[in-house]
């Protein structure tokens, strides 16, 4: 009992950590999932399919903005304290530019694609001014490097019951489909504004002592390119199958889908929040004792797995009962998307913490080879599974493509065959742990 204890103390920081992450997370869900049945409902599958399109495509470009870099400023921050107004500055700029280049791309698309001045043009150049206010994820990182998770979430918690509120106003009124986007937009402008104060009243460091170098810019690009592009194909396998079955079957389709997708991706908080609390001192552990180093990523990966197929079966169990009572009869075909793409969460899970080992262990080009052999995959399946199956073919795509991406991929190089063997022991970290449990009770 005193090993636990001890345990639990040195530890402490990082669950009360987490759990502010998750807290936020499972807001956002059930926030999420109750905005999902009113707009479902009220807009129907093709307007909701709109919008779902409308966000899935500024998602795709927005990534130019992303950089990837998320996890490298963080550990920059943790490894040189001294250059914090430098490393966020320059990253700042360089989400800035990345932004405005994805603004640029979504405006050229739906002026070549969409019919100008219609529903579907105003609604991508509506949701794609979003990505400005994402530069602020910049003061997210800070925070996280800080182990400070709680200013994160309340900023993006107010920001999400704020938009909410709007969407529900909205609904009252009346309001058409692109009024929703400028409700999805308003979340963003929320979450930077709130953020950009919480920073400001906590640390010594202000906004107005960032500095932006062009040698950081270059170290930080030159470290961080392949997760740039990884990044980017993460992204594409992501949200691709939500534009192509617009291009392919129609809005319609894409509003069935949209909503078994966002039942499904929902979940993904878990992995994310569990490790990226844990990654400081992962850091750490890996300079120090890397015996234990491994030990703990393989706990990692178990407890990841367990998790994700605990998620994958009850959710299988009630997706058919569940929409047909909260979507109605018109979203039915949901729930036959909902049981095949909720287990690709199995390796989204995996993956989460994989990617911090990638950057842990400087493998960098690992990302960018699987993520872009994911982005391949999909796109290919979904060109050959969608016309014959529609949404469902796209879930099979989705599956397929994530396992390919995040745990077939690894056993191809010497590098990351260890950690596939890792992932396939977790894959049997149920049975390892009940076999341990019945021992130890003998």
């Amino acid at each position: 009992m005193s090993a636990i204890t001890t345990l639990f103390h040195k530890l402490k920081l990082y669950l009360f950590n987490a759990s502010w992450m998750m807290a936020e997370r499972l807001l956002n869900i059930g926030v999420g999932f109750l905005m999902a049945i009113v707009l479902a409902r009220y807009l129907g599958p093709e307007q909701f399919g709109i919008l779902a399109y409308a966000i899935s495509m500024t998602a795709i470009f927005a990534s130019a903005g992303h950089m990837g870099l998320a996890g490298l400023v963080v550990r920059e921050v943790v490894k040189q304290p001294d250059k914090v107004p430098e490393t966020l500055g320059t990253t700042f700029m360089l989400k800035l530019t990345g932004m405005t280049l994805g603004f640029i791309l979504v405006f050229v698309y739906a002026w070549m694609f969409e019919e100008v001045g219609g529903t579907e043009f105003w609604m991508l150049l509506i949701v794609a001014s979003a990505i400005f206010f994402q530069t602020f994820d910049v003061v997210e990182y800070w925070f996280q490097s800080q182990v400070q998770a709680r200013y994160p979430a309340i900023a993006k918690s107010s920001a999400i019951l704020l938009s909410a509120g709007l969407k529900l106003l909205m609904v009252v009124s009346g309001a058409g489909v692109v009024a929703f986007a400028f409700a999805h937009t308003a979340q963003f402008i929320i979450a930077a504004v709130i953020l950009a104060l919480l920073y400001k009243s906590t640390t010594t460091v202000s906004l107005m002592s960032w500095k932006a170098s062009f040698a950081k810019a270059k170290e930080l690009l030159s470290q961080g390119w392949i997760l740039y592009l990884g990044s980017i194909f993460a992204v594409i396998y992501m949200k691709i199958d939500q534009v192509m079955l617009k291009w392919m079957v129609g809005a319609e389709e894409v509003g069935v889908y949209a909503v078994a997708a966002q039942l499904s991706e929902a979940w993904y908080f878990l992995p994310i929040a569990i490790v990226a609390s844990f990654f400081p001192k992962l850091i750490k552990l890996h300079a120090a004792d890397l015996a234990l180093f491994n030990k703990r990523f393989q706990q990692l990966f178990d407890v990841l797995f367990i998790l994700a197929i605990a998620v994958a079966v009850l959710v299988s169990l009630v997706a058919e009962p569940v929409i047909a009572l909260l979507f109605g009869d018109e979203y039915q075909n949901s729930a036959s998307i909902l049981t095949i793409h909720i287990w690709a969460g199995v390796f989204i899970f995996m993956r989460a913490a994989f990617s911090r080992w990638i950057l842990i262990e400087g493998a960098l080009m690992f990302s960018l080879i699987t993520q872009g052999l994911g982005a391949l995959a999909n796109i290919g399946l979904n060109l050959l599974l969608i016309p014959r199956y529609g949404g469902e073919g796209a879930a099979m795509a989705t599956l397929i493509s994530y396992a390919v991406a995040s745990y077939a991929a690894l056993l191809v190089h010497k590098k990351t065959r260890p950690v596939f063997y890792m992932m396939t022991k977790s894959m049997f970290s149920p049975v390892r742990y009940a076999f341990n449990a019945v021992g130890a009770t003998r």
